[in-house]
């Protein structure tokens, strides 16, 4: 007789599709991209590409000195525009560096936060079967409580305690993991507050003369440098204005200074009206922007007479050439002499200019070309006069503090004397006009900014120290105690007590672990004794 099975017939299961190749290849480079490894591989590479935007000249911090390095360097200077060596932290390669960088750490920091905070969830591992295999292993009496005393003892000591029996499992040093995931979550708050400071900072540099006629609002375009991030229009600009005061020094007798105080008025529709004093290390904070004071020199005060009697008075500052004295350099230029009131004219070519070099304190004799001390003990101001077309008047940008000497190698202008001049003195030239040294105003350089991502920035920093800090000193390490039974064979007393089994593992490199070990053993067991009885071995897991 035959036998028919009437079954259905088990299906074969299906085949394990294989994932495509591209779809490895992105899971492989995802791999790549979030290890630790390629995150500080794009961090060194971040300070590296750093590098040239603080070695060559910035368009957004400084464009005249770009312009001037196309001058010096013809040859080089086209090709590190091309690939965006003046615009660094704008340019694509950069800002790659910088989103590779920020994936990098979101993507290394998401999988190990999940892990942690399960972890801290989880309780501590049941104890391995044969303890005396672990790198730290003794034996002692169990104490009156048995595993309720050693739980006791651990929870005072901020161990995480889990009771099994007559075993007790513990574990510490959770904060080496905590320390390192907030560490690395700081440096991604560090990058979102440096991309916030540049979208939506702004800041300003502008040289402030002392005086109601030269008080500064806040407009783009009272700056001599200014720098707007991407998100920030020109109409974002806090509504305010300065007036400078009142400045105040004091040197050392090497000329060193030892003291800077500038008060100024501050009013304007986004600020009351109020009377402000700041130093160099403590700016003048306002609503919207704060107020630094980056350094400080004279203006002389120039009047000029033409040839029909007008009177013109100049008091443009003078830049300070570095020197400990203070010895200044700039121009006074007077493109409007020499206006024929009848016709209202200007005679061609008798504009006037005067560069000079201002010496707060001029030594005694020849050359006057460098002061001896940064206060005003001796002033003395040695002018050199120029006559012609200043090229003021064809629209090409120029410096305020140099004169253009491409109208100086055309010949259109010319110089026609030079003089030394103490405060009050008069020099007339050869055509009948007068200049006058009047005195001087003080001025300060101002840096007036805005950074929204700074306080994030300092917090970030703040917390970054403290997750180092609890990452390098945090150490995992796990411990256990077991109770064994009442047996004269594994050494257990012959009154009726028993023994107690304790093992304990470092997970990270610790070389004071076996002195902790000890120290909780002792304290296990009640009295100092047990130390000298743990006999701490040394092995392996």
């Amino acid at each position: 007789m035959t036998v028919v099975d009437e079954r259905p017939e088990a299906k074969a299961p299906a085949p394990r599709r294989r994932p495509s190749r591209l779809l490895a290849l992105l899971r492989n480079s995802w791999r790549q991209l979030t290890s630790m490894r390629t995150a500080l591989i794009l961090l060194f590479l971040l300070a590296i590409a750093a590098i040239p935007g603080s070695v060559l000249p910035q368009r957004g911090i400084s464009p005249e000195k770009v312009n001037q390095y196309f001058v010096d360097h013809p040859d080089w200077a086209p090709r590190l525009d091309r690939i965006g060596a003046f615009e660094v932290f704008g340019s694509v390669w950069f800002s790659a560096i910088y989103l590779l960088l920020f994936t990098s750490l979101i993507g290394c920091i998401t999988p190990r936060l999940r892990d942690h905070v399960r972890a801290l969830r989880s309780r501590p591992p049941v104890a391995p079967r044969r303890l005396e295999r672990l790198p730290q292993h003794t034996t002692l009496s169990t104490p009156a409580g048995g595993v309720d005393a050693v739980a006791e003892v651990l929870r005072k000591r901020r161990w995480r305690v889990e009771v099994r029996g007559n075993e007790v499992s513990a574990e510490k040093g959770y904060l080496k993991e905590t320390g390192n995931l907030l560490f690395h979550t700081s440096l991604i708050a560090v990058l979102i507050g440096v991309a916030l400071g540049s979208w939506y900072g702004w800041s300003g540099n502008r040289l402030l003369v002392a005086g109601a006629d030269n008080a500064f609002c806040n407009t783009r375009q009272q700056y001599a440098e200014a720098k707007l991030g991407p998100r920030v229009d020109s109409a974002d600009l806090p509504r305010f204005c300065l007036r400078l005061d009142d400045f105040q020094a004091r040197f050392l007798p090497s000329g060193q200074p030892e003291f800077f105080n500038a008060r100024v008025t501050v009013d304007g529709p986004d600020e009351p009206t109020r009377s402000a004093d700041f130093s160099v290390n403590s700016p003048l904070r306002l609503a919207d922007a704060s107020v630094y004071l980056l350094g400080h020199g004279y203006a002389p005060v120039i009047r000029y007479t033409d040839r029909y009697g007008n009177s013109q008075v100049s008091d443009e500052p003078f830049l300070t050439t570095g020197d400990m004295g203070l010895t200044s350099e700039g121009l006074a230029a007077f493109p409007d002499a020499n206006v024929d009131p009848a016709t209202g004219k200007r005679v061609p070519g008798e504009q006037m200019a005067f560069t000079g070099i201002y010496l707060p304190t001029a030594p005694q004799q020849a050359p006057f070309v460098r002061s001896e001390y940064p206060t005003e003990r001796n002033p003395a101001l040695n002018l050199v006069a120029y006559r012609g077309n200043l090229g003021m008047d064809a629209g090409i940008p120029g410096s305020v503090y140099q004169l253009d000497q491409r109208q100086v190698r055309a010949g259109k202008v010319k110089e026609v004397g030079s003089k030394l001049l103490r405060k009050g003195e008069k020099w007339t030239l050869d055509d009948g006009t007068t200049v006058e040294f009047l005195g001087t105003e003080r001025y300060v350089t101002l840096s007036i900014r805005h950074d929204p991502g700074s306080t994030p920035l300092l917090v970030s920093c703040g917390v970054l120290l403290v997750g180092l800090m609890g990452s390098l000193f945090g150490r995992r390490r796990r411990v256990w105690f077991r109770v064994l039974p009442a047996d004269p064979g594994n050494g257990s007393p012959t009154d009726g007590s028993s023994l107690m089994e304790a093992g304990g593992l470092p997970r990270t490199d610790y070389p004071g672990f076996a002195d902790e070990f000890a120290q909780l053993v002792t304290a296990v067991n009640g009295d100092e004794r047990a130390a000298e009885r743990a006999g701490v071995r040394e092995g392996t897991e």
